[in-house]
């Protein structure tokens, strides 16, 4: 049976990087993947941007209201349709911003298409809160694979901080993309705790 994997990490942990290896790593052995990400996270637009400056357009750029399994589906191409098999793996970017409802779908994509998924994404926002794709993913993935990263001051960070103009943020809306405004940063506990600024009002 196809398993549903999440790996998660920090921000700046090398996700989406790692997300563009597996899929180079199973098309150079002539095994075909679906790249999909939530419309939500707008940065790159329909593309996977990694931080080492590779970019590569997803193939299902997927709406809150959207079906995952229907939109799989609908990708593969008229004859292989019947036969999930030809499609080796689905990969999902920016996983966190996925509704409970898709994690749900993804997990039957893995379970009944027998299609292994691997979603990445963060498991929590600037508040330490959980994302509800995050929440989910959770509850219900076969394997849970953290990516490890470092804070500023060496340790190995958890948190992902919201930096905006007075420093680090700790109200406000949970889904901001980074941008001249606002700009995110991995964090320890200590650093977290520790706040780097003034909250914002």
């Amino acid at each position: 049976m196809a398993k549903l994997v999440f790996r998660y990490g920090a921000m700046n942990s090398g996700k989406s990087t790692a997300l563009l290896q597996v899929a180079h790593n199973y098309e150079e052995r002539g095994q075909s993947v679906v790249l999909l990400k939530p419309s939500t996270d707008t940065k790159g637009a329909d593309a996977i941007v990694s931080r080492l400056g590779v970019r590569r357009p997803v193939d299902i750029l997927v709406s809150p209201e959207d079906d995952l399994r229907s939109c799989v589906s609908a990708w593969l191409p008229e004859p292989s349709r019947s036969e999930a098999a030809s499609l080796a793996c689905v990969l999902i970017d920016e996983a966190q911003f996925l509704s409970a409802d898709q994690v749900d779908q993804a997990l039957a994509i893995a379970v009944l298409e027998n299609i292994p998924v691997l979603a990445f994404g963060i498991r929590t926002d600037f508040k330490t809160q959980s994302f509800p794709g995050s929440q989910r993913l959770l509850e219900v993935a076969h394997s849970l694979e953290e990516m490890k990263t470092i804070c500023r001051c060496g340790q190995k960070a958890i948190f992902n901080g919201r930096f905006g103009a007075d420093g680090l943020e700790r109200e406000g809306s949970q889904v901001m993309i980074d941008g001249p405004a606002i700009k995110y940063e991995a964090l320890c506990g200590r650093c977290y705790l520790l706040g780097g600024g003034k909250k914002s009002d």
